[in-house]
């Protein structure tokens, strides 16, 4: 069958409602001030796929949404940048689910109704999307417990039919990190976590001993480091690239999920691994310069200029090195 989308992406959909501009950490009982707000596409799963999609992969979609005005927009969201959304379902019962987000210029804070998130299934993926795609990337397994119950027989299923996997965690809200991850690396070709989700599934003190736990299976493991950069192990493997560091951060939503787009991006052109980590570690520093997490991509142009007005870097310069 004609592989028509590049990527199918398996993950939840929601909106983030974001404050920037906040003074210190609310306690309880207290209130303090926001001097912004945004309402944009959340979720990591969707900041990928719409920006991805803007650096010109082809994309599908499969998730879940309720039947409410945040459904709409994530729907209007994803198809205004090209993603495709036939495939996404409607959930009976539950609404579309929303992120409050509350950022700082160098990390944020979250809270989430997962809402519909939480009921899509493996059994909502067919064998005509696997069939389609090239590429299976799923984000936030945590966050979707239906999905993360038969994770491994969907990925098996995508190997045997030829696809390559990626899987970013994410973070775990009920830090109980129940997934056999050695199970798992045996099917997933790009295993894309923080450090600190990796030491939390790993349960090691160090990012070092955590990519010893778990170095040696074929996955590609890649580290993310915020604004310390990113590095790759492989068996016999390592890269490191540093950040790309500005004084323009507005805020840092969907960064990480912004680097999985550059990364991905390139690694389905073939790219090198150094030239991949490259190109994520400059998506995700350009994702810090406007609100939200797509902001920044609102088209290949856009995300050229600023590449190159801020690192004056072009995407034939991350080739080069």
């Amino acid at each position: 069958m004609d592989k028509r989308y590049d990527v199918l992406v398996v993950g939840e959909l929601n909106v983030d409602l974001i404050l920037n501009g906040i003074q210190g950490f609310p306690s309880v009982g207290k209130e303090i001030i926001a001097n912004d707000m945004a309402l944009a596409l959340g979720s990591s799963s969707a900041i990928f796929a719409s920006n991805i999609s803007t650096l010109g992969s082809s994309v599908n979609f499969l998730g879940m949404i309720g039947r409410d005005s945040f459904g709409e927009l994530v729907l209007s969201a994803l198809r205004e940048r090209g993603v495709h959304t036939d495939d996404i379902l409607y959930a009976d019962k539950s609404r579309t689910g929303c992120t409050v987000v509350l950022s700082y210029l160098d990390d944020r804070a979250n809270v989430t109704f997962p809402g519909a998130m939480e009921e899509l299934s493996v059994e909502d993926v067919d064998d005509e999307m696997l069939d389609s795609t090239r590429h299976l990337h799923i984000s936030s397994i945590f966050l979707q417990r239906r999905l993360k119950d038969g994770l491994l027989s969907l990925l098996r299923r995508a190997k045997a039919k030829g696809l390559t996997v990626s899987i970013d965690p994410q973070w775990d809200p009920a830090e109980k990190w129940d997934v056999d991850l050695r199970d798992l690396l045996t099917c997933v070709d790009l295993f894309l976590p923080n450090a600190e989700e990796l030491m939390a599934m790993t349960g090691a003190a160090t990012t070092d001993a955590a990519v010893k736990e778990i170095r040696g299976h074929d996955t590609i493991v890649v580290v993310k480091q915020g604004n310390a950069g990113a590095a790759l192990y492989g068996k016999d493997m390592e890269i490191v690239q540093q950040a790309f560091s500005h004084t323009a951060v507005v805020d840092t939503v969907g960064a990480g999920d912004s680097f999985n787009a550059g990364f991905i991006h390139y690694y389905l052109q073939g790219r090198p691994f150094a030239d991949c980590l490259r190109m994520g570690c400059l998506a995700g520093a350009v994702n810090t310069t406007s609100k939200g997490g797509t902001a920044a991509f609102s088209t290949l142009e856009d995300f050229q200029q600023a590449a190159n007005f801020l690192f004056n870097n072009t995407l034939q310069d991350v080739a080069q090195g």
